[in-house]
């Protein structure tokens, strides 16, 4: 669900940031996206989608043209790519930990667009490690159960 316009770690607003990775969704699994399409993934109204879509095409994260739907430019695929990358990499994380996958959707959902960068290059590279060494992931899972 798209959030409110406050800064996230990767300096756009929250709401951009939902958008922007909805849309590299819809793009990815249909081959395109449409105002319709987002507004039934963010559970918005049409019109407010087309509202921020208009402002990210004037922002030169996409190319929109009423009633054709719209594509990422390059700066917009790039961002959507980073939120993409930034999202799954605190999913895999939050599964190592053995979590529920409602939680980890929520936790993610929350933590998401604030993590700084050098906390998530931390996670990263002790996910990495939780990976190589399955001894380690095991004592880990038995301190949290």
């Amino acid at each position: 669900m798209a959030r409110n316009n406050s800064r996230s770690a990767l300096g756009s607003s929250a709401a951009v940031e939902d958008y922007l990775e909805r849309i590299l969704e819809l793009i990815n699994s249909k081959g395109y996206a449409r105002v319709v399409d987002i507004a039934a993934a963010l559970k918005i109204s049409q019109a407010s989608v087309t509202n921020m879509v208009q402002r990210l095409d004037a922002d030169g994260l996409l190319k929109y043209e009423k009633y054709r739907g719209l594509i990422l430019t390059t700066a917009g695929k790039s961002l959507a790519c980073k939120i993409a990358q930034r999202h799954q990499l605190l999913t895999d994380f939050l599964k190592l930990l053995g979590l529920d996958d409602r939680v980890i959707y929520h936790d993610v959902e929350g933590m998401e667009h604030y993590i700084s960068s050098s906390t998530l290059r931390a996670i990263e590279a002790l996910t990495a490690q939780l990976r190589r060494r399955p001894a380690l992931l095991a004592r880990l899972e038995s301190a949290i159960a």
